[in-house]
């Protein structure tokens, strides 16, 4: 059993202005979630808050590239550090978002552990978007939360893809991701690029289960793995509180299965939760309702009863996995 550390991340800095007078509500996400009592019901050590710079998208226009970038590398840098020292003293690094750009915080860090301990770091994105889009697909980037897979991936601008001269932080067939919607403009992409992935469809036929099972085969090569958890892989129907909620998502119990069955691997090395807008709940209850799945789920970290390994089923026609390009 490994103590959980939870650190706040609560960066704006990969979002676009929901108007051009507004802030996105992200930000908030992990203090609505420690009112819940998280760290208590989790036992967790509190890490504190790497805090963001002031969100100021300014007068960025299309075609100025992602926007706030020095910012967001800035900060990921440190952020990687933070989770390397809590990954060192042998704890299971919760970090709260923010939007999906802390991942790259994430994944610089689990680069950096890769090299010292002379093997690769795999990553789960458990998300109901692909966020790859790119210059190699898009005519316009500018939001690096939409764009955090392909960043990590070494795909886009050189002081966000290749931070420390790392490019790219996780390998394309090191990924596993779980949850994008059937209609997901970058699912060929995916495939292409050699990526295992489950849409929401196949997930939830295959069951949640059974799905982080798979998942966890994908990575058996690495020497370990990070698990990205962006809460609009839920329905809205269950969970609206989200920037981008597009129908077609799983359940709370689905993804609480979902997070038992990685992180009760011992090669799960911390996982980060992301995009959650208190905004959207004035009453708390989709973040009373997070907390509940992040604990259950967490259960086999805490101490709780894991949930029993089931055998990966073979690979079907509309789950894919190709040899990287």
């Amino acid at each position: 059993m490994r103590r959980i550390a939870v650190l706040d991340a609560p960066s704006n800095l990969g979002l676009r202005p929901p108007t051009p007078t507004s802030t996105p509500g992200c930000s908030k996400a992990p203090g609505a979630l420690r009112d819940q009592g998280l760290i208590a019901r989790l036992a967790a050590r509190d890490a504190g808050c790497h805090t963001p710079p002031r969100y100021e998208p300014g007068d960025w226009r299309p075609g100025d590239g992602v926007s706030q970038a020095a910012e967001i590398a800035g900060y990921t840098v440190k952020l990687a550090d933070r989770i390397g020292v809590m990954v060192d003293a042998g704890e299971f690094p919760l970090v709260l978002g923010g939007d999906c750009s802390v991942v790259l915080g994430a994944a610089l860090a689990m680069n950096r552990l890769g090299e010292a301990i002379g093997g690769r770091i795999g990553l789960i994105y458990v998300d109901g978007h692909a966020d790859f889009r790119h210059p190699g697909n898009a005519a316009v980037v500018g939001a690096a939360a939409g764009e955090a897979l392909a960043l990590a991936t070494g795909r886009g601008q050189a002081n966000l893809a290749g931070l420390e001269g790392r490019r790219p932080y996780v390998r394309d067939s090191d990924i596993v991701v779980l949850g994008i919607r059937a209609s997901e403009e970058y699912r060929m992409d995916l495939q292409a690029g050699g990526f295992s992935f489950r849409a929401s469809p196949e997930l939830r036929a295959e069951g949640a289960a059974r799905t982080a099972a798979w998942a966890r085969t994908q990575v058996k090569d690495c020497a370990g793995f990070w698990v990205h958890v962006d809460v609009d892989v839920l329905d809205p129907a269950v969970m609206p509180a989200v920037d981008t909620a597009d129908p077609g998502g799983i359940s709370h119990s689905e993804l609480e299965l979902l997070i038992r069955g990685l992180v009760g691997s011992a090669e799960c090395l911390g996982m980060d939760v992301t995009v959650f807008d208190p905004d959207f709940d004035p009453e708390g209850e989709y973040a009373r309702e997070v907390v509940q799945t992040l604990v259950s789920g967490l259960a086999p970290v805490t101490g709780g009863s894991p949930t029993p390994v089931i055998p990966a089923q073979p690979t079907r026609a509309a789950v894919v996995r190709t040899e990287s390009s």
